[in-house]
């Protein structure tokens, strides 16, 4: 059964928060964020999903993609003291090969 990207989102940030954050109500869940390796844990454990790209926001501020061989993709931001926060997921993610003669 196909999940929408909002359910898929849902349910990661309501584990996420039942986890990390057993306090919060399920109002305040929508940002899912924890420990990096938790996350990266939670990604690969139960969505297949690895890190497949990684860029330097700022010096304290990473933002990483991870992809599955599914198509569904997370992206997340990660900073300096190890927390994590999953900004945005999705489907259909495709990696588009560098061509010859473009600049890599």
């Amino acid at each position: 059964m196909k999940r929408t990207m909002l359910t898929r989102f849902t349910a990661m940030a309501l584990v996420a928060a039942a986890i990390f954050y057993p306090g919060l109500g399920a109002s305040q869940a929508m940002l899912a964020c924890a420990k990096r390796v938790d996350l990266v844990g939670f990604l690969s454990d139960h969505l297949s999903e690895k890190l497949s790209a990684v860029g330097k926001l700022d010096t304290s501020t990473i933002l990483e993609v991870y992809t599955a061989d599914s198509g569904n993709w997370t992206l997340m931001l990660s900073d300096v003291s190890g927390r994590s926060c999953i900004i945005l997921n999705g489907e259909s993610w495709e990696s588009i090969p560098v061509l010859p003669g473009q600049k890599t």
